[in-house]
């Protein structure tokens, strides 16, 4: 079992323990901070290299969506929990523009926070879920990628080599499209495992940390089209 290293930024003492005891918990977690200073939250994420990143969007000691947004840059290939006080919609949209793995209310059970950890440590991309439960959302998702790849369209030059193969810009596509991994697979007639794999394989060459960058670079860079819903 791989070791999950950790970053704790919860300014509440009593949650952030209980995040604390979750993730001891699961017994393959090393917690290598807990902080809410943004000089120290950036340090941390560009010298510790952690895994995942726990924040709480509630901070006021900085914008806790442009804490993410820095730290993914300092550490592109670091996923991020994002945990928020209330269901907020534009929170929710702007922690996937910002390039968030996960996006959870405070009330979210031990379980399920296990769970989030577990998967996105893995590469996995969990907002996903969030944004198909909410039409409006996701349209407002689908019109931002669309107007990126109009955007695009003029500056960018259309590179004739990929790094990619054939089959993962076929992958990203239907990532594009809003497919699940299991929809990929069925749909391609392989496994669950094989789509993982090759999304893996597809954020390294790239050097992303998730779905959402991957499709972004491969609409700048003319390897995919932007699809309507």
């Amino acid at each position: 079992m791989d070791t999950i290293r950790i970053i704790i930024v919860e300014e509440q003492p009593l949650f952030r323990c209980g995040i604390h005891s979750v993730l001891e918990h699961m017994g393959n977690c090393v917690i290598l901070d807990e902080s809410t200073d943004p000089t120290q939250i950036l340090e941390l994420a560009h010298s510790s290299n952690p895994d995942v990143v726990i924040i709480d969007a509630g901070l006021t000691s900085a914008d806790a969506l442009d804490l993410v947004r820095q730290m993914r840059h300092l550490t592109p290939h670091m996923a991020i929990i994002v945990l928020t006080p209330t269901e907020d919609e534009e929170r929710l949209f702007q922690s996937i523009k910002v390039g968030a793995a996960a996006y959870y209310t405070r009330n979210v059970s031990a379980e399920e926070l296990e769970e989030a950890v577990r998967k996105v440590s893995q590469g996995e991309y969990l907002i996903k879920d969030d944004v198909l439960s909410k039409p409006q959302l996701a349209s407002r998702v689908l019109k931002s990628f669309r107007e990126l790849a109009v955007e695009e369209e003029e500056t960018a030059t259309k590179d004739q080599y990929s790094p990619l193969s054939a089959r993962e810009v076929e992958i990203l596509d239907y990532i594009a499209r809003g497919n699940s991994n299991k929809e990929i697979a069925k749909s391609l007639k392989i496994s669950d495992q094989t789509v993982k794999n090759h999304i893996t394989s597809i954020l390294k060459k790239l050097s992303v940390n998730d779905r959402t960058a991957a499709v972004v670079h491969a609409l700048r860079h003319g390897w995919i089209k932007m699809h309507d819903a």
